[in-house]
């Protein structure tokens, strides 16, 4: 790494709207406030976090680069050119941490292959907290990020997936979007065997989280309101 250059802070934020330093440690807040520079998803949402962790910090003087499914790639590999002036950027998640089913592992890629030094902050995974909330197999775990929309190959890979987990001993993780998690809940009691363990994880860290492991035959029984919810699904058949 140059020693001259810049570096990238990779900057997790909360996973709800309860207060930032309830979940982020004051790390976090020394480095955004001193920061003026930010790679971002969304750049209203990411101005009222710079604004409720680093009060005192001018909005003004804020260079924000937005990085979202508009933003092209060769836009996108100017965004560390601060870095090349010995400045430091952040790199601001929309809700837990970058580049973790979070747009930003094209930016940190460009940064390695740049020889400009990237600094992951500590902060909330909702992947990771199911996970570690699940009680299943810590030591092999796959995140499969969404299922497929079509209802007939949604359920050959639910299918797929489950005998993947019991060959392979490997618990398997993933995210829907959150109008739709109700009815992949339901879907996925239908689906699964009885025998097999699903995690349902909500609302994470936030005064309403909900985590549980059952049996798919347990969960028949088990009435779950999971609309609109941010949730992670973990099964793992033995």
């Amino acid at each position: 790494m140059n020693a001259k250059f810049g570096k990238l802070f990779l900057i997790p934020t909360t996973l709800g709207q309860n207060e930032p330093l309830e979940v982020l440690p004051i790390s976090v807040k020394k480095i955004v406030e001193g920061l003026d520079f930010f790679i971002v998803e969304n750049e209203k949402s990411a101005r009222r976090f710079i604004k409720k962790i680093a009060p005192r910090k001018s909005q003004p003087s804020l260079r924000i680069f937005v990085l979202d499914k508009y933003t092209t790639e060769f836009e996108s590999k100017s965004f560390i050119d601060p870095c090349f002036k010995g400045i430091n950027v952040g790199l601001l998640s929309e809700a837990g941490v970058p580049a973790i089913a979070d747009p930003g592992a094209n930016i940190v890629m460009l940064a390695h292959q740049k020889k400009v030094a990237v600094v992951p902050l500590v902060g909330p995974s909702s992947i990771i907290l199911a996970m570690m909330g699940s009680g299943l197999n810590g030591q092999n775990f796959a995140f499969n990020g969404y299922l497929p929309i079509d209802k007939t190959e949604r359920k050959q890979k639910i299918k797929g997936l489950e005998k993947h987990s019991k060959q392979e001993d490997q618990s398997q993780i993933f995210i829907e979007t959150p109008y739709r998690n109700q009815k992949l809940f339901e879907e996925l009691k239908n689906v699964l065997t009885p025998a097999t363990y699903l995690c349902v994880a909500a609302d994470l860290t936030l005064p309403s989280e909900y985590i549980k492991t059952m049996t798919v035959k347990e969960w028949k029984n088990e009435n779950a309101d999971l609309h609109k919810r941010p949730c992670i699904f973990i099964f793992h058949k033995y």
